[in-house]
């Protein structure tokens, strides 16, 4: 389709179509499953050379210091203020004045992107300090946080013009770059992990590199489906631009919102360093169990966020509500659907799931029972993460960010007294647990104030939400006897077999109750069939 299309097209257009979102969804899904697995890999080796121990925590915490800023200038930004303030321009303006605006948008990105990394760099003792506080009491476990954080902020540079470059690409729905760029980091890591760990005495050095290489080939990968957009990388006569100043007014209260969420982050990485409390290895286990918790996510969520938010911009756009909220419930149905039985099964099998994946080599059952309880509780509030993220995308697209702002605020107060209060009885498994309980208030809240705004959306959900409890309900009783019961010894073998039962039995339930998704997943397997 060419880009003429695209910007002249209605709201019942094609590209609009929920066939089209799915189409993109899956694009996006497909490449998500493809890091989702490297990610796997790179977590294998990272746990098998590393376990829990203090490398681990140091690498983990260093990591996570530029990707808490990544939130605001990164993913987080492009997607809330960019993408819809690019989809307005590219529908109304010339083509040459649009271009012109992404080019001022990519250099106020480089300038804030190479500020706050140089702040970062100057500022880490403190940061660390401030971040993971019980590192102080091991000075050299403080010490080595500290010089990985230096040594991976730039990283925060890359990521950053790759999410620019993305939120371009968003705009003409180019999917397969975004969607298949972050494979590129897994794969530096696992190479540099396997390198590091044979020929360099310090090896947690070596994963450092990798990260800064990961970035460097995101970014690259960018470049030519950027390229065939017809893209015009000119210095503009001045960065003085309307778009510039809508897309910073959006900024501002986004901002906001993302240091609320990473002084959550930030509370959750305070109590997890306490080991005196929750036990040695928090971090690392913290992280762990969250990786798997980003694979259905990934897979489903944000995939799916990132296919419909150009679409529910253009309806924002065209002031179309009507459509707008028929597509957010067929959004919001399809990842009830999906995050529902994913939730409780991984729920059931916490344990076996870590057990499999991680326990080898540094990473002992110590590490698998602090890592499987924290995976349990993670799991509690899966759908409630996966909704948030798509009524977030909803606000964002109508261009309210000052909404999810107040409701994370509120929803950063509760998680924090949870963590407090839950930590000392269930140790890491609070903190899980905490983040859980405030997710599913926070996710409740929006969907009350994206009412109030719009109008109620269409009563069907609710009644396709309780069929889904309901078959999620069975099956998860059904796959707790699979576990049990199945006479498998290999644990990895029985985890597939329970996992494929559980679905399967999931999706005849769902077709008897008359879901639409599962009507159609029948039909495609029976067209599949029939070609045959």
């Amino acid at each position: 389709m060419s880009n003429e299309n695209l910007q002249s097209q209605g709201d019942s257009g094609h590209a609009d179509s929920h066939r089209s979102i799915i189409r993109s969804m899956s694009i996006m899904s497909l490449g998500t499953l493809s890091s989702r697995i490297l990610g796997f890999l790179r977590d294998i080796v990272l746990a098998k050379f590393f376990g829990t121990g203090f490398q681990a925590d140091a690498f983990f915490v260093a990591f996570k210091i530029p990707n808490l800023f990544r939130d605001f200038v990164g993913e987080g930004a492009t997607n809330s203020a960019v993408v819809p303030v690019f989809n307005e321009y590219l529908v109304k303006k010339e083509r040459a004045e649009f271009w012109q605006f992404v080019n001022v948008v990519m250099i106020y990105a480089l300038m804030a992107l190479s500020v706050i990394t140089v702040a970062g760099i100057l500022l880490a003792p403190w940061i660390v300090r401030i971040i993971a506080p019980g590192f102080m009491v091991d000075p050299g476990k403080l010490e080595l946080t500290i010089r990985l954080t230096k040594l991976m902020f730039p990283y925060l540079i890359l990521i950053g013009l790759t999410a620019h470059s993305m939120a371009v690409l968003f705009t003409f729905r180019s999917f397969v770059a975004p969607a298949f760029a972050p494979c590129f980091l897994n794969i530096a890591i696992i190479i540099s992990a396997l390198f590091a760990t044979k020929y360099m005495d310090h090896p947690i050095y070596g994963l450092a590199a990798g990260v800064l290489a990961g970035g460097i080939l995101q970014l690259l990968f960018q470049v030519r489906p950027l390229l065939r957009t017809g893209v015009q990388f000119r210095r503009p006569k001045t960065l003085i631009h309307p778009g510039a100043i809508q897309i910073g007014r959006l900024l501002v209260p986004r901002m906001m919102g993302a240091g609320v969420y990473q002084l959550t982050v930030l509370v959750d990485t305070f109590c997890t360093s306490l080991a005196m409390i929750v036990g040695a290895g928090g971090i690392s286990a913290i992280y762990y169990s969250n990786r798997i918790i980003q694979f259905p996510m990934g897979i489903f969520t944000i995939a799916l966020a990132s296919a419909v938010l150009p679409t529910l911009s253009g309806h924002a756009t065209n002031k179309n509500i009507s459509q707008l909220k028929t597509t957010l419930v067929f959004t919001l149905e399809n990842i009830f659907f999906l995050l529902f039985p994913t939730s409780i099964m991984v729920m059931i099998l916490a344990h076996p799931v870590i057990a499999a994946l991680f326990q080898r080599g540094e990473f002992g059952r110590y590490s698998t029972e602090i890592t499987s309880m924290a995976l349990f509780w993670y799991a509690s509030g899966l759908f409630s993460f996966g909704g948030i993220k798509i009524l977030v995308t909803a606000f964002h697209a109508l261009q309210d960010t000052k909404t999810p702002v107040a409701v994370a605020a509120v929803c950063l107060v509760v998680n924090a007294l949870l963590n407090f209060i839950l930590m000392y009885p269930l140790k890491i498994g609070g903190i899980a647990l905490a983040t859980s309980i405030a997710a599913t208030l926070d996710f409740l809240m929006l969907y009350y104030f994206l009412e109030r705004k719009i109008g109620r959306l269409r009563g069907g959900l609710m009644m396709f939400v309780g069929k889904v409890l309901t078959a999620t309900a069975v099956t998860g009783a059904a796959v707790s006897g699979m576990w049990s019961q199945l006479p498998v010894p290999q644990i990895a073998l029985k985890l597939a077999l329970t996992g494929l039962g559980g679905f399967i039995l999931y999706g005849i339930l769902c077709y008897a109750l008359k879901i639409q998704q599962a009507r159609k997943i029948y039909q495609w397997l029976k067209t599949l069939g029939s070609k045959q």
